[in-house]
């Protein structure tokens, strides 16, 4: 019976979302945006000194079956004065529901003495699709409805942001996800009125030179298309020149959820590792949310190392 009304819950789900534009707005999959603020932000696009490859996994409602995973790969960094270049690929599943997507971006910075913002536009093609394997499943059989799914749809998504830091310490940001949305394949979905979404960071860095730690304390507020409203608000927590990272992050709205993270750098690689525990009835049933990232900072330089360099100048 468990498996009867799990598959029937894929299938219902599946083409409920096929019958709709688009099956979300869900743009930060990962829950470290306030560490990774690129993989929510193309003003972030570019935004440090150094190149940025970043490799995640993320591991949705782990110990259930069918439940999501992503992967995602990104790359961002100057390749001119002021100007940056972004791109990312995305893998997700969630049940009998594939999604791909690619990203191309790029940003402009602004620096003046006490402030520095980037503008960014991204370019994405974004596939939706039904696993092929659902045929095999003997509730299913030969559905009609469900064998003509398997090719999905593709949409094309432009999308804007802006991100900035005042006096390297407000730091703040505005991202508008699929500002401009086109189904490629227009003969296979039905027309659907565009809802207008946004993401809005806002944080305050404070310098403990006594402690040699930095505290962050900051909010992401989300209003996505078919995602109800929500706030993430965190605490991220550096010390001994960013060489250690913990963070606390609390979910209000739509998944009352309590992540962790703790991170590391060593050189010019980072590891970040987050758990997530939902206060929903369903967390009963599954093992939490774990989320791993990998990201290497080519080129980059400890603070002591760009101060000395700083005076030799």
């Amino acid at each position: 019976m468990k498996k009867i009304l799990y598959t029937f819950c894929l299938l219902f789900i599946g083409v409920q979302l096929f019958s709709q534009s688009r099956y979300f707005d869900e743009r930060y999959i990962f829950t470290q945006t306030y560490v990774q603020p690129v993989l929510a932000n193309p003003g972030a696009i570019g935004g440090s000194d150094y190149h940025r490859l970043f490799l995640g996994y993320r591991n949705t409602w782990a110990g259930f079956e069918g439940t999501p995973r992503t992967f995602a790969l990104s790359y961002d960094g100057e390749i001119a004065p002021r100007l940056g270049l972004g791109a990312m690929v995305i893998s997700d599943t969630n049940g009998a529901l594939e999604t791909t997507k690619g990203q191309l971006g790029l940003s402009y910075t602004i620096t003046s003495p006490e402030n520095k913002v980037g503008f960014g536009l991204t370019g994405e093609i974004i596939q939706h699709a039904v696993s092929a394997g659902v045929l095999n499943d003997e509730l299913v059989g030969d559905d009609v409805l469900i064998s003509s799914r398997l090719d999905g749809n593709s949409y094309f998504d432009v999308s804007f942001g802006v991100f900035g830091e005042y006096q390297e310490k407000v730091i703040y940001g505005l991202a508008l996800p699929s500002l401009v949305s086109s189904l490629i394949n227009s003969d296979t979905d039905p027309t659907r009125e565009r809802e207008f979404g946004y993401l809005v960071q806002l944080g305050y860095r404070y310098d403990l030179p006594a402690y040699d730690m930095t505290v962050t304390p900051s909010i992401m507020v989300k209003d996505l298309m078919l995602v109800p409203f929500h706030v993430d608000i965190n605490v991220l927590g550096e010390f001994l020149d960013d060489k250690l990272s913990g963070g606390i992050s609390y979910t209000v709205g739509a998944d009352e959820r309590l992540g962790f993270l703790i991170g590391a750098r060593l050189d010019q690689f980072n590891f970040y590792y987050t758990y997530n525990v939902s206060r929903h009835e369903f967390q009963q049933y599954n093992n939490g949310s774990h989320e791993i990232a990998v990201r290497f900072d080519i080129g980059r330089k400890d603070k002591m190392m760009a101060e000395e360099e700083a005076m030799e100048k």
